[in-house]
Parts: structure tokens; C-alpha cells; sequence
């Protein structure tokens, strides 16, 4: 069972050019997003961000948090039943922490069956294809903290 804590991992690579958005397979919403999971009881926000992107693109990497912290939440709410099950009872808003991982230039990701496609973007670009707005903003936040 998830904590009510979460991880996201901006992928970037060619110094930060281009940022990595994976396609989640229909089983998963169907939807444009970034490596991201839950972390797990006993387990640190860094080494699930660690976990997460080795589980869902093969990328062994260090998972560093932007300074400063970048963090978000989210209301359950907006979740289908499916996914609120995951919690336990009583969490009704998921705490987000955004994590970095910088890839080689010419990686390329080995999707697990959470992601059918993915795609190298722009930052501009990668922002816009999210579903998830907090997302978006957590990405551009983060974005600008390491490119300073």
C-alpha cells in the first residue's frame, strides 16, 4: 500500500535541452507524464526516485532534489476509485517531491509496461504535453533551479 507521499524525476539530458516525458499505457490513464511513484513504507523520497526510474526506464542514476526544494500535492479526488484504493484510508492529498536526474546524451529509456512511448522535448514543450498542471509547474520550477 502507497504512503501518501510521491515521487517525480525530470529526466533531462544534452545539459538539460531536452527533457524526458513518458506516454502511460492505457492500463495507466493514457495520459503524457514523467517518471514518477509512490514511496513505499520504510522507504526515502531519494531512493524511491532512484527505484522509480530504474523500475520504469532502466536509467541508473543519481536522483538529486533541485535547491531549492521543489514540492507539490495533490487531492485524491481528482482519482479514479482504482487509484484511491492504493492509499490508505484517510489520505485524501498526496505530498509530491521532484526529483533530477541528468541521462547521457544518447540514452534512451527501456519502457516498463507502466509507459507505451516517450519522448525527448524542449522544456516548453515537455511542460505543455502534461496532463497534471502541478506537474508542469513543479517541471519548470525544477528546470530553472538546475540551470542556474
Amino acid at each position: 500500500m502507497r504512503t501518501g507521499a510521491e515521487v517525480v524525476v525530470f529526466v533531462t539530458r544534452r545539459r538539460g535541452a531536452e527533457t524526458l516525458i513518458a506516454h502511460r499505457s492505457p492500463e495507466q490513464g493514457g495520459y503524457w507524464h514523467v517518471i514518477a511513484g509512490g514511496v513505499e513504507t520504510g522507504e526515502t523520497a531519494s531512493a524511491a526516485a532512484v527505484r522509480e526510474l530504474r523500475e520504469e526506464t532502466g536509467l541508473v542514476a543519481r536522483c538529486v532534489q533541485p535547491v531549492p526544494p521543489v514540492r507539490y500535492a495533490y487531492s485524491l479526488a481528482e482519482e479514479p476509485e482504482q487509484r484511491r484504493r492504493l492509499y490508505p484510508p484517510g489520505v485524501a492529498e498526496v505530498q509530491v517531491t521532484c526529483f533530477h536526474a541528468e541521462a547521457p546524451d544518447d540514452w534512451e529509456p527501456h519502457l516498463d509496461w507502466e509507459h507505451d512511448d516517450h519522448r525527448w522535448c524542449a522544456a516548453d514543450d515537455a511542460a505543455a504535453s502534461l496532463r497534471w498542471r502541478d506537474t508542469a509547474e513543479a517541471l519548470r520550477s525544477v528546470l530553472a533551479a538546475i540551470s542556474s
